[in-house]
């Protein structure tokens, strides 16, 4: 079970690193506010987040 946990966070923080690359990556390539890099950073990052606070409210 503490390995399920773990590896959940671990991915979850993937997913943010994820979301964070793909908005700078956007951002640094000349991308406006609604380029679909950011758009997609912006729900990997809310996805990423939204694992994280389940795993801490089910406890």
């Amino acid at each position: 079970m503490r390995l399920h946990q773990q590896s959940i966070r671990v991915l979850s923080l993937l997913m943010i690193v994820i979301g964070v690359v793909l908005m700078v990556r956007t951002l640094v390539a000349g991308g406006g506010g609604l380029a679909l890099g950011i758009i997609l950073g912006v729900l990997f990052i809310a996805a990423g987040c939204a694992r994280i606070y389940l795993q801490t409210v089910r406890r």
